[in-house]
C-alpha cells in the first residue's frame, strides 16, 4: 500500500505511487541518458585512438605543446568538485539545507575555475597558431599535417566536455535555487542525486581525456 505521507508530497508526480518509486524511475532515466553519453564520447575516443596509432609521432609532438601543469591542476579541481558534489547529496539526504547550499556553491565555483583554466589554455593555443585551419603552424613542419588532426580532436573533445560542464553549472544553479526555496528535503532529494550523477559523469570523462591528450610519450 502506498505510503500516505509520501503520496501527498507536493513533488510527487501523479503517475507514481510514492516518492521511492519516483526516485527509482528518475535514477534509471538518468543512467539511460548517461549510457547515451558514453556512446557519444566513446565514438570520439575510438577516432582518437585510431589516429593516435596511425600518426603516433605527430600526436606525441603535438601533445607536448599542451600545458601538463594546467591539465593536472584542472584534474585536481574536478576531483575536488566531485567530492563537494557528493557532500551536497549527503547534506540533501540529511535535510541540512545550509550545508547543501554551501557544497553546491563550492561545486559551481570549482567548475568555474576549471572553465577559466581551460580558457587560458585555449588562448595559448590561439597565440601559438595551433588552431586548426588556414593559420595553423607547427614545428617540425613535416609533422604539421598530422599534428593538425591532433589539435582538431583536442578542441572537439575538450570543447564538448567544456559544454557539458557549462550545462552542469546551469543544472547546479537550478538545484541551488530549489534548495534556497526549500523544495529539497531529507524526504525529497531526487533532483540533487540525479544532478550529482551527471556531474560525476562529466568529471569521469575528463579523467580519460587528461592522460589521452596530455600524457602521450611523457614517460620518454
Amino acid at each position: 500500500m502506498p505510503d500516505v505521507a509520501h503520496a501527498h508530497h507536493p513533488a510527487l508526480a501523479h503517475h507514481f505511487d510514492d516518492l521511492g518509486q519516483q526516485q527509482e524511475a528518475a535514477t534509471l532515466g538518468m543512467w539511460v541518458f548517461l549510457v547515451t553519453e558514453v556512446l557519444f564520447f566513446g565514438g570520439l575516443f575510438l577516432v582518437y585512438s585510431i589516429y593516435r596509432v596511425w600518426y603516433h609521432d605527430a600526436f606525441v609532438a603535438a601533445s607536448h605543446e599542451l600545458d601538463v601543469t594546467l591539465g593536472t591542476i584542472n584534474t585536481a579541481v574536478l576531483i575536488t568538485s566531485s567530492l563537494t558534489m557528493a557532500m551536497a547529496v549527503h547534506a540533501a539526504q540529511l535535510g541540512n539545507r545550509r550545508l547543501l547550499m554551501i557544497f553546491l556553491v563550492a561545486t559551481m565555483a570549482l567548475g568555474a575555475v576549471f572553465l577559466g583554466i581551460k580558457a587560458v589554455e585555449y588562448y595559448d593555443k590561439y597565440t601559438h597558431h595551433h588552431i586548426p585551419g588556414a593559420g595553423f603552424a607547427f614545428e617540425p613542419h613535416e609533422l604539421s599535417r598530422h599534428a593538425q588532426i591532433f589539435f582538431s580532436l583536442y578542441f572537439a573533445m575538450t570543447g564538448l566536455h567544456a559544454l557539458h560542464m557549462i550545462i552542469g553549472l546551469g543544472i547546479m544553479s537550478v538545484m541551488l535555487w530549489l534548495s534556497w526555496r526549500g523544495h529539497i528535503s531529507a524526504e525529497y532529494y531526487i533532483p540533487i542525486e540525479i544532478s550529482g550523477l551527471y556531474w560525476h559523469f562529466v568529471d569521469i570523462v575528463w579523467i580519460f581525456l587528461f592522460p589521452l591528450l596530455y600524457l602521450i610519450g611523457r614517460h620518454a
